[in-house]
């Protein structure tokens, strides 16, 4: 199906988007849609014949646990919703830990890299094939950028993507923003992961800004395209002409102008590298599987058990502060580390904007303390009444009205009575498990 030129849909510049001229289509995160009623400027565009695609960011197929049948049923109804021709996901892990690794369950709040081996794609087959089953439209997956890189890698992304294609039938959504991170983040060449994987079964292109910061690439989605991301798209179309190309942004909204422009680079870098098309290349980058050995052969569920002590054990070095696994880059995990803190500290501010207000400039300062030692493990929501009641099992703010109002908000949305010294035990308790 041709999509043409869409735009990331976002509740922000709902209006603006409305307005563009040329959009042919639009994206939104399908975890921000209520399955029971679509926001109105939705219903408008869908009116107008513009293709609304559901983009999910929550179900963790690159995980050692199956698809989660709730979160694949919810998906399946925001699809069935907006009539969409596909939905789409990505390749990462969310989350972690669990009965698997008898540890408890961990939440990145983030989208995070699977080690490119054949046990990480085994997995990852078996769950895509899970939620082809489950949904009623075809399913694109997104390759991820990555901050981090995973010792002893078996396959090259074009190689893993390939491969991943050629057992599942899944279609690819490629974000060439993405490839261009990871080629300043983790040294890999865009030129060559896009000869190795199969272009045909492209069923959009995502472009998005970011921004460099001493050596290191910042996926943001919240600054201008840049002119190496644009490169990368040119590489891409030199080699197919890809079904869509859509325009991400999700924070620091310019003006429409602004994205009317940048929507217009776009066009005209698709249409500069089309007069320079060239066949694309067999994909493929003959990556050859080792035999089996004797624990492969008798336990069909041991690649699930080793990709989830890999994961648990890099999670938990990102969340909760355990010793980094063996092969990984120290400051690479640390940077990581402080980004998800970061990024946590936002989303919170955004799901519960009263807490940032209460506490004035200290609410930063206060969520990154409460962060080093309390990993997420339901959700955004539920991490600010952790966070406001963290704060009030230890008497702050100081200043007593500020304590008052956090009291009554927390009551509000959590119970009848503020938490308590049982509760600080209980928390202590669960900290301790965490960090062992």
């Amino acid at each position: 199906m041709k999509l043409g030129i869409g735009i990331g849909w976002r509740p922000e510049i709902a209006d603006v988007i409305e307005a563009l001229p040329g959009i042919d289509w639009v994206e939104t995160v399908a975890e921000n849609i209520c399955t029971g009623h679509l926001p109105d400027s939705l219903v408008r565009l869908r009116e107008r014949g513009v293709t609304v695609v559901p983009h999910g960011v929550a179900l963790g197929l690159g995980g050692a646990e199956r698809p989660d049948a709730g979160r694949l049923a919810d998906l399946a109804a925001r699809a069935e919703l907006l009539g969409t021709p596909l939905v789409t996901e990505h390749i990462a892990f969310v989350r972690a830990g669990g009965p698997r690794t008898a540890s408890p369950g961990l939440e990145a709040g983030h989208l995070l890299p699977v080690p490119r081996t054949w046990d990480a794609l085994d997995v990852l087959c078996e769950n895509v094939r899970i939620a082809q089953d489950a949904l009623p439209v075809p399913l694109a997956l997104e390759n991820i950028a990555a901050l981090i890189s995973w010792p002893d890698e078996e396959l090259t992304e074009g190689q893993f993507l390939a491969e991943l294609v050629e057992r599942t039938g899944v279609r690819l959504l490629i974000d060439v923003a993405n490839l261009h991170t990871n080629h300043v983040n983790r040294g890999e060449d865009p030129a060559t992961a896009l000869d190795e994987l199969p272009v045909e079964a492209i069923a959009y292109v995502h472009v998005a800004g970011g921004v460099e910061k001493d050596g290191v690439w910042h996926d943001t989605h919240a600054h201008p395209v840049t002119r190496p991301v644009l490169d990368v798209l040119a590489e891409l179309r030199s080699r197919v002409d890809p079904p869509g190309v859509l325009l991400e942004r999700d924070d620091d909204f310019p003006p429409a102008a602004e994205l009317a422009d940048e929507l217009t680079t776009i066009r005209a870098t698709l249409d500069r590298a089309a007069a320079r098309s060239i066949p694309a290349p067999s994909a493929g980058g003959g990556a050859s599987r080792p035999a089996p050995g004797a624990e492969e052969s008798s336990h069909p569920d041991s690649a699930r058990d080793r990709v989830a002590v890999a994961q648990t054990a890099l999670l938990s070095a990102l969340v909760a502060g355990t010793p980094a696994p063996h092969g990984f880059d120290h400051h690479r995990l640390g940077i990581q580390s402080r980004a998800l803190a970061a990024k946590r500290a936002g989303v919170v501010a955004k799901v519960a904007p009263e807490l940032p207000e209460i506490l004035g400039t200290g609410y930063r300062d206060a969520f990154l303390a409460y962060a080093r030692t309390r990993p997420m493990s339901a959700g955004y929501r539920r991490d600010a009444l952790d966070f406001a009641e963290d704060l009030l099992i230890a008497g702050r703010p100081a200043d007593d009205a500020a304590r008052r109002r956090l009291t009554y908000w927390w009551q509000d949305r959590a119970g009848a009575r503020p938490p308590r010294r049982t509760t600080r035990l209980v928390r202590a308790a669960r900290a301790a498990l965490v960090g062992r």
